[in-house]
């Protein structure tokens, strides 16, 4: 059987997870035992050694990660580019963000505070500009619509009615 960090809480179900580091984590409630977490773990042994297995293919084949001077020099090309952009859309759809911030996340290239405080990852650089656009008019739509229901891709299609397309660039 795998070995497993046990992260217990309140929660009602059983649930695996392989870490981009590869290492196995099963959340389990506080009540269960340790037997029937391992009868569970052993169950899905096939699962963990599959996604396992590509996890580690995935961190043979990744880029080494970035140094300090690569983030430092993406910070520096984001503070060059996404200040003129949020200023050109945010005219052309009329809103008003309340503060830019450029951040090192890894999950989420732009995100809108409840406040209208953008936010926007230096990874983004890394993006082609048809998709640093998108980005940028994503989290400028959410000032006027602070979901993503039909009224905020309509929103989002009217500034830009490609952005299904523009969309296939982030990933």
């Amino acid at each position: 059987m795998e070995t497993y960090e046990l992260i217990r809480s309140r929660r009602k179900t059983l649930a695996l997870e392989i870490t981009g580091d590869c290492r196995v984590l099963v959340r389990a409630p506080m009540a269960l035992s340790k037997a029937r977490i391992d009868a569970f773990v052993e169950s899905h042994a096939g699962w963990i050694a599959k996604h396992l297995e590509q996890r580690r293919q995935q961190a043979a084949s990744a880029p080494p990660p970035p140094t300090a001077e690569d983030i430092r020099a993406l910070k520096a090309r984001a503070w060059a580019v996404l200040p003129g952009k949020v200023a050109y859309w945010s005219e052309k759809m009329g809103v008003v963000s309340t503060e830019l911030k450029i951040t090192t996340a890894r999950k989420r290239y732009g995100s809108c505070s409840g406040r209208n405080s953008l936010c926007f990852s230096c990874f983004l650089m890394d993006c082609p500009e048809a998709a640093i656009d998108l980005v940028v008019v994503h989290e400028l739509c959410h000032i006027r619509e602070k979901n993503h229901g039909p009224g905020f891709y309509a929103l989002l299609a009217q500034y830009l009615p490609d952005y299904k397309e523009r969309k296939k660039l982030l990933k």
